[in-house]
Parts: structure tokens; C-alpha cells; sequence
């Protein structure tokens, strides 16, 4: 805008106001100034202009890339999730900026903040990234995490009731006859270590404990999910119940059963977690604990604009149920 003013013999806040369409610039003058601002490739920062003048309506969705659980950004859950969000961020006139960072480098996600991009973050999954979100929320980065309450949290987190959720699962998988219930999840990432504390609370209530033997650790991995389904089949462990963390997972368990002779729910029931649109699709259609995908955005839209006006935000966590269908249906109780 200097360069703009000094070839148009005016001050920088007349080049401004005449960008801007002010009408208390002549209209000869904000022409000129058009035409060269057109002849210097010049073009208005939005989001700095936004920002300065606190009309940014732009909030920042993040999907952090985990190495370790390798989970794609095409996931189905993912697609959920971000649909729900540009649903509720629609309905109170913001845009969504979706991006993709590494996990281990989170200060990406604060960067879209700092740089006036985005007025505050919602990253989808927490991972294994809590010091690094506390981190983020003592500097103030007005961010929101789709995931579990942990201790020392600095940061709101928004997600479905997991300890109640693997409770769920278990429970009626116990309640159809089951005793020898496999948990196929990674209990290193913190929703998945909700969900196998449901799973052993469930299995206690029965009278009975976990066994390291029934536990197929893995991340959201559909391939590594069938590898150690095919590991725990081969080496003789008896089984009669599987419970895995996902939808994605369950759907490979199911595969891998089937191949390996083991149809469901005949010989193993399978209760799957999410309740993403095709587990009703699956074969057979997969008994699952269904998110409150829809009540996920809204709320994590609503907790990071109370985060961006300055309020305490206090963790929310949804309530989740058990949607039965086939692949536990075969057993009697």
C-alpha cells in the first residue's frame, strides 16, 4: 500500500480506505488507485484484513497425521466427524478450513491461529499428544480436541462416553454367552484405554478378569487389525467374542474370520465402535456403539467459540449407546 500511495500522491489511509470502496474517496481517485493496485499484482490479505478488523468467520479443522497409527484422513469416522463439523460451523455463518499435520509437530496447528488464518482450532483425536495440546492451551491457543478427559488437561476435549462405550459392548456380548471376549485396539492412545477399562469393568461385573492373552493390540489399522486377528487364530487361543475399537477394525476381524473358518456370528460375535454409515451394510450388518457424531459438532463448534470469546470451557462428554444387528445375534443368552 506504500508503493500504491506514493505513485498516487496520497497517504496509505486513503489507499485503504479506496481498496476498501470507501465513499469518502472521490470515485476518480479510487479508480486511479484500483488501476494501480491492478498494474502492482496487488491483492487485500483476507485473513489479516479479518483479523484486524474482527470479522474472521474462518475456524481451522485439524486431522493430525499419527505415525503410529497410521490412520488415513479417508478413514470413514474422519469423514463423519468433519461433515458434522462443516454442518454446525454452517449453521452459525463460519467456514472451515480443513488441514492435515504431523501429530509430533502440533505448533502446525497453532501456526493457522497465529498467522490470523483461523480464529481457534478443532483438531479431531488427541493421540498420544496430551503434553503437547497442554502446551498449546497455555499459550492460549483457543483450540478444542475431539477426544478424553485426561488428568492435568489444560484444554477442553469434546467426545463420546468411552467407559461407558466399552461397558456396552461387552456387556451384551457377555449377556448373548460369551466368557472368552478378544479387545482389538491400541489402549496406548487415550480413548481406546477408556474403552478397554469399560471392557474390564464389564468382564469384573461378570466375575471374570482380562486376559493379556485375548488382547490384540493394534492401531486404527484395517491390515494390522487382520494380522493380529490371523496371529491370535493360529496360535490356538480359544475365542468366542471379539470387541474391537472401530468399525474399520471390526469390519477386518469379520474377513479375517470368515477366510479363517470361524463364520460370524456363528462361531465368534463381533461388536464393532463408531457406527459409521456402512456397519449397517456390513455382512452381516455389525452390532456397534454408536457416536453422537451430529451432537459432536455441534458441540465442538460451541466449546471453541466460547474458547475464542475467552470463557472456561469444561470438557464435555456425550452419552453413546449399543445399536444391535447381527453379528451378535446368533447366541442365546
Amino acid at each position: 500500500m506504500a508503493d500504491i500511495a506514493r505513485l498516487a500522491g496520497v497517504s496509505v489511509a486513503t489507499v485503504s480506505r479506496a481498496l476498501n470502496g470507501s465513499e469518502l474517496i472521490s470515485k476518480e481517485t479510487r479508480e486511479r488507485i484500483a488501476e494501480l493496485a491492478r498494474s502492482l499484482d496487488y491483492s487485500i490479505n483476507v485473513s489479516a484484513k479479518n483479523l484486524r478488523l474482527k470479522q474472521n468467520h474462518t475456524v481451522a479443522v485439524v486431522i493430525p497425521y499419527d505415525k503410529a497409527s497410521r490412520q488415513h484422513v479417508s478413514d470413514p469416522f474422519f469423514l463423519a466427524i468433519v461433515g458434522s463439523l462443516a454442518d454446525a460451523l454452517t449453521d452459525r455463518g463460519f467456514d472451515m478450513l480443513l488441514s492435515r499435520v504431523d501429530a509430533d509437530n502440533l505448533d502446525s496447528a497453532a501456526h493457522l491461529y497465529n498467522s490470523g488464518m483461523a480464529i481457534g482450532v478443532i483438531l479431531i483425536g488427541q493421540w498420544r499428544h496430551h503434553d503437547q495440546l497442554n502446551q498449546l492451551a497455555a499459550r492460549r491457543v483457543p483450540i478444542v480436541v475431539w477426544g478424553t478427559q485426561m488428568p492435568q488437561q489444560l484444554y477442553c476435549t469434546v467426545g463420546g462416553d468411552n467407559v461407558a462405550g466399552g461397558q456396552l459392548a461387552t456387556r451384551h456380548l457377555l449377556e448373548r454367552g460369551a466368557r472368552r471376549i478378544v479387545f482389538v485396539g491400541d489402549p496406548q492412545l487415550p480413548e481406546v484405554a477408556h474403552r478397554f477399562k469399560g471392557y474390564s469393568d464389564a468382564l469384573a461385573a461378570f466375575g471374570l478378569a482380562a486376559d493379556p492373552l485375548l488382547a490384540v493390540p493394534c492401531p486404527f489399522d484395517a491390515n494390522e487389525a487382520r494380522a493380529g486377528m490371523t496371529r491370535l487364530i493360529e496360535s490356538g487361543v480359544e475365542f468366542d467374542a471379539v470387541f474391537a475399537c472401530s468399525d474399520v477394525l471390526a469390519s477386518a476381524v469379520m474377513q479375517t474370520l470368515h477366510l479363517l473358518g470361524k463364520p460370524v456370528p456363528q462361531s465368534v460375535s463381533v461388536v464393532g465402535y463408531d457406527d459409521i454409515e456402512w456397519a449397517s451394510h456390513s455382512n452381516p450388518p455389525l452390532t456397534t456403539v454408536r457416536q453422537p457424531i451430529r451432537q459432536a459438532g455441534v458441540e465442538l463448534v460451541d466449546a471453541l467459540l466460547l474458547t475464542v470469546e475467552g470463557a472456561a470451557v469444561s470438557p464435555r462428554s456425550l452419552p453413546v449407546e449399543l445399536i444391535v444387528r447381527d453379528s451378535t445375534l446368533h447366541r442365546a443368552p
